[in-house]
Parts: C-alpha cells; structure tokens; sequence
C-alpha cells in the first residue's frame, strides 16, 4: 500500500487525515479540490487512499512489540507501567478537543457527495470497477471514522452532509445522538461499503474486500448489541438511569429490540465471513518453533504473525505492509530477539487456556500438577492448547536463526531482571506471538518490516459464537461448527461441552475479568465462548475493547486486583544449583533483590506471593501497589474542555454548550472522574 499513498497528489493528501482539527475551524474541502477533480478512478483513488493510515498499525515506538504490545494493561499483559484507566481520579479530562473532532469525517462526506454527483451526471470515465471501489473504501472509511470516536464516547453527532459555514447550523449538527443511532448509521455505512467494495483489492489483500467490510460490520454490530445487554439499566445506554443525552431523540426506543437488532446483525455479518473460512483456516503444525534452518516454514499459523507478507495465507483479509526503502518500518524483531519488549503474558491469561483433553487446569481429571510450576514454563505448558505453548517463550525457545538463517539462538529469562522497563519481561511469560527468526530483521533501529495484520477471518468465526449465545443463549449449529474448528487447529478436544460442565467459576475468576458482567458471574457457556476469544485473539489488540463492551470490570471497584506472572520463589527459577537458575549473560546466576521501599529491587516479596507481581517490585511512583481498580465513568472515555466551548452558543461559556459530557466525567479540564450513582 505504500507505493501507492506515496504516489497520490498532493493537493488530496492535504485533505485526508484532518482528525486532529476542530470541525468548525475547518477550511472546506472546496477550496483545496481543483474542480473536476472527481472525474477519474485514479483521482477518487488517490483521495480514499489517504485513509488507509486510518487502521490500526504497528506502533513506531522503539522499545515496543508493535500491535503485539497492543493489551498491554489488561488482564492479558502488562507492561511495566500501567495506565491511569486503573487509578481512579488519575485518568483526567483534557484541555483540548480530546474525542470529538469531525476532520475526517467531513473529508469524507465530501468525497462521498462529489463522486456520487459525479456518478448520477456521468461525468467520470473509466473503469467501473475501480470506481465502485473507491466509493466502497469511502463508506468504508467514514464507518470507520465513526467508529474511533463512537466506541470511545458513546453517543455522537451524526453529520451526513458537508454543511455551510452557519454557526446556528452547525451547532445544531453538533448534538450528540443515542449510541444506538450512530452504531445503526456505522452499519448503514458498511452495508453500502459491502455493496461496491469487490471481493478482491485492486491492491491485493492491502486493501480492503467485501469480507474485511463484513467482519468489521460484525465487530460493530457485535460491540453494540453487547454493550446495550451488559449495561443495561445503566446511565451508560440510552434511557438507563441518569443517562444525561436527550430522551425525545429515542423516538420510542426499546433497548431489548435494538440487542436483538444487533447480536442479529453480528451473526449476519460474521456468517458472511464464517462460512467461507471455517474449513480453510490456517494450518497449526502444533511445530513448537514456526520456522527452522533455512528459514523453512514449520508451522504457518505462528508465521502468519511474523510474516513481512501474509497475503498467502487465507484468513488474513487485510493488512499493512512496511518498507526499508521508504523508511517505513518498526523495531518489533529487534525487541523479540534481543530481549522481552517490556511486555508480558499474566498468571490469569496463562491459565485460561486449558489442557488438550479440552478441561481447565483445576478440574479433576485435567491432568494437569501445580507441582509443573515449580519446574519452570516449559514443565508449566506441557499438554496443554497449542496457541499457549507456541506464542510463549521459555528458555528453550529459539528466538533467532542467526545471520547464516541456520544457528539458533535461544531466549534467556534473565530479561526479566532488566532494569529497563522497556527491555524486561514483566511477568516471566515472555511473549512470542509475532517474533520472527530473521537475525538480520532485527539489526540496528526501526529494521522490521513485520506485516500488520489488520482483520483476520477467524475473528468472525468468534463474533457468531458469541453473537449467537448472548441472542439465543445456547450454540446453534453453525457456532457449533466454528467452535469445533478453533479448537481442533489449537489441538484442544473438541467437546466444549465437556469443558462447559467442568467449569468454576469462582476459580475462573480468579484470573480472568471476562468472567463477570456488572459484578456477577456469567454462564459457564457464555465465559467459555469469551475464553475461547481471549486465547484465539492474544495480543491482537481487542482486549480491553472487550472488556468494556462486557461490562467487565465492575468487581474491581471493591476488589483490587493485582497481577501476577510465573511462579518465581520456591522454584528452579530462584535456585542456583539448578540448571534453569535464571544467569546473567555470562552464566553468574542472579540474586533476586527485594527493596519495595525503594528502587533497587528486581522482585517482589515471596511473603506477598510466591509469583511474580510487577506492581509491587517497588512502591515508587506506583499508584497499584495494592492492586488495579476501577470506576464505571472509566467504561467511556471523557471529551476535552475545549469541545464543550466550541459547541457553545458564544464559543466562550460552556453552560450553553449543545453537547454533555459522559457519566462520571466533569467539564473542567485537568480533574478526574466521579463514581457514577445507578
């Protein structure tokens, strides 16, 4: 894709990409677009391909694991630092247009007006097929600019049209709209998206398809449709108690009648997807290393992350391409091969995945012995699902095939001693999802050109099964099918059945959030449907998101929770006679340091636990030294200041501001939220 976003014209690339600015301090768009400008498929191209930038991508951060780094502060992985989301009254509001700003979805309604005028007067030539597509990636893109602001703030405006430089009518676009409109406008988008967008880019899988329009419809309806049922009752849906919007814009809403809507239109939209890959999903060799000497392929479901083009393998529908000759690359694979990227598995996310005979851990029968933990991780993950033994690294893991492509080089767990936050494993469960073996990738600075995938099929397989037991509270045939294909590629028995009668949740809980809505357990068949999606999507950047739409992290507001990782005092680990003490490079085993009032230790007490807590290493400037929390305002993220004085009749007191501020969250620039009183 970048050859081509290097080659659109200028004037068009000044256009795309305007998120940043106000909306109503915009230059409109037509006085920057020559006239006639809508008249070829290579101009409409060169407009919609600015919005590619849009989607989600590796992260150019030097010391970070790019998209792998993604669930980074969730119950998944940790980086060494956590995000203020878990420190009530930390996270605060901004002083600027922080979630609302309307830059790109203007562009794109300009766009979307002058091609379809210029479509209904004939007034473009050219091939048809590549004018459909532009207008399918437009509806695509401004579904998508929707759904950056929307999934983060709830209730919306909606803006259609490129509107005259009218204070009155603009403020009056400004109002924001019931989640539920804008969700079902987002959806109308990509219906339209479906319509033109062709089953296969003129560019390839770098660009999108009818199947990746239909897998994020999926994501959105399914985002919506569960959010409505989590939170249901609450100031955080349209209608519920204290909800601030305006109740005669719900035009004889019925909060039931839109999650069926939704979890109806998820399960459409990811059957669409589902059907077509459940039988072609990609390989698992259950090869513990994906590549050997040679760069031979051992296993292609690990190398489809790691690949620099996995347009071959067939559940990738879309992703992003880097380029060395275009500067446009990251540090992914110096991170994995030389050291942990600041990340790291939890003790939680480890122990969700369950033994190949298809029972959780702690189930009698399982197979599996606590005793494995004081052996270290390879002893930890024996017979159990593959993606958990594959995607973790332990110190017998390859982590390179060296300049030749042939000598091995192997991970070593002194990496979490590192003193640097953003080198050390926090949690011992260093992370391998994504590491590629090319010794020379990962050489000197911003060197990786790892493809970002951006959607991938089995998503959809995962959005039906979901969809389906939050509408008809069992699995259907179909999820019945998608279900049993998961689990056979990740060598698990594919009776979920067996697993579903075998699970507690009280021990499920212990380490895992997905196993609460609003504070209270869900049913062992609905945990086991977001326990099949946490391991399935690891490290694919969907966590938190998750999370939120789950109503999931109620418990926390009484029950801090701390985080854990391997099993550390008492084990191999801490021996030095043992031939897995963890040794410095020069093979000098590595006294643990216990300084938690100050900042030379390298480990948490054994007297708190005899795992790994990187929260308490040290208290210095540690605000979860006691554990993660959480306040319900923080389900939604707050709007900057200067959005409400903007949107203000004089543009200077925001008490005349035609747009509210979400549940829990003040006006005022630099405070932090309140608890929200349902």
């Amino acid at each position: 894709m970048n050859k081509y976003i290097s080659s659109a014209i200028a004037v068009v690339a000044a256009v795309g990409l305007t998120g940043c600015n106000d909306y109503l301090n915009q230059q409109p768009e037509d006085k920057l677009i020559p006239e006639n400008f809508f008249n070829t498929p290579a101009n409409l191209q060169a407009y919609t391909l600015n919005f590619y930038t849009l989607l989600p991508s590796h992260s150019n951060n030097t010391y970070q694991l790019g998209t792998f780094s993604s669930d980074n502060g969730t119950d998944n992985q940790v980086f060494r630092t956590i995000g203020n989301m878990w420190v009530p009254g930390e996270w605060r509001v901004g002083s600027g247009t922080e979630n609302w700003s309307f830059g790109n979805i203007r562009s794109l309604n300009y766009f979307l007006k002058n091609t379809e005028e210029a479509i209904a007067n004939n007034s473009i030539s050219g091939s048809e097929a590549l004018i459909n597509q532009a207008l399918g990636e437009g509806y695509f893109f401004r579904a998508y600019a929707y759904w950056q602001y929307y999934s983060e703030v709830g209730d919306y405006p909606i803006i259609d049209d490129v509107l005259p430089d009218d204070m009155d009518v603009l403020l009056e676009a400004s109002k924001r709209q019931p989640r539920n409109k804008v969700a079902r406008h987002i959806l109308d988008d990509l219906t339209k998206a479906i319509q033109y967008l062709p089953e296969t880019s003129s560019y390839g899988k770098n660009g999108l398809s009818k199947d990746a329009a239909n897998l994020f419809r999926s994501r959105v309806a399914l985002f919506e449709g569960t959010w409505l049922k989590s939170h249901k009752g609450t100031a955080l849906v349209p209608g519920g108690k204290g909800w601030p919007g305006d109740n005669s814009m719900l035009d004889g809403f019925n909060i039931d009648t839109e999650i069926s809507y939704f979890l109806t239109e998820a399960m459409t939209s990811a059957k669409a997807v589902g059907d077509k890959y459940v039988d072609n999903l990609v390989q698992n060799t259950d090869a513990r290393e994906g590549m050997t000497a040679g760069f031979t392929e051992a296993n292609p479901y690990y190398c489809m992350f790691c690949a620099v083009d996995p347009s071959k393998y067939s559940e990738v529908l879309l992703y992003r391409s880097y380029s060395l000759t275009q500067n446009l690359a990251t540090q992914i694979q110096a991170q994995f091969q030389k050291n942990a990227g600041g990340s790291g598995w939890t003790r939680g996310m480890v122990n969700s995945f369950l033994m190949r005979n298809g029972l959780p851990i702690y189930a009698e029968g399982s197979g599996y012995d606590p005793e494995w933990e004081n052996q270290g991780i390879a002893a930890t993950l024996q017979n159990r699902d593959s993606r958990l033994t594959i995607f973790t690294k332990d110190d017998q893991s390859v982590i390179s095939l060296g300049l030749d492509g042939v000598t091995p080089s192997y991970y070593n767990m002194n990496w979490m001693f590192s003193a640097d936050n953003n080198t050390r494993c926090t949690t011992g469960f260093a992370i391998k999802k994504g590491q590629g073996y090319d010794y020379k990738e990962a050489q000197g600075n911003l060197q990786s050109v790892t493809a970002s995938i951006i959607f991938r099929a089995s998503e959809a397989l995962l959005n039906y099964m979901e969809a389906c037991v939050e509408l008809k509270g069992n699995v259907d045939g179909t999820a019945d099918n998608y279900w049993k294909a998961l689990r056979r590629r990740a060598y698990v028995d594919e009776d979920y059945n067996k697993t579903i009668a075998a699970t507690n949740m009280a021990e499920e809980a212990k380490g895992d959030w997905g196993a609460y809505t609003q504070g209270a357990y869900v049913s062992a068949t609905l945990y086991n449907v977001r326990r099949e999606r946490r391991n399935e999507l690891c490290a694919e950047a969907l966590r938190l998101m998750d999370l939120r739409r789950w109503a999931a992290l109620d418990q926390l507001i009484k029950n801090p929770y701390q985080i854990e990782g391997i099993k550390y005092w008492g084990t191999v680990y801490n021996d030095p006679t043992s031939d897995l003490a963890i040794k410095n490079a020069d093979g000098v085993y590595i006294d643990p340091v216990v300084d938690p009032s100050g900042s030379n230790g390298n480990m948490s007490p054994k007297e708190n636990s005899a795992y790994v807590r990187p929260f308490q290493i040290s208290r210095a400037e540690n605000l979860v030294w006691d554990g993660l929390t959480f306040t319900r305002a923080h389900y939604l993220s707050p709007i900057g200041y200067s959005a409400f004085v903007n949107a203000s009749v004089d543009r200077k007191n925001v008490e005349t501001s035609v747009i509210y501020q979400n549940p829990g969250w003040p006006v005022k620039g630099g405070e932090g939220a309140f608890n929200i009183d349902d």
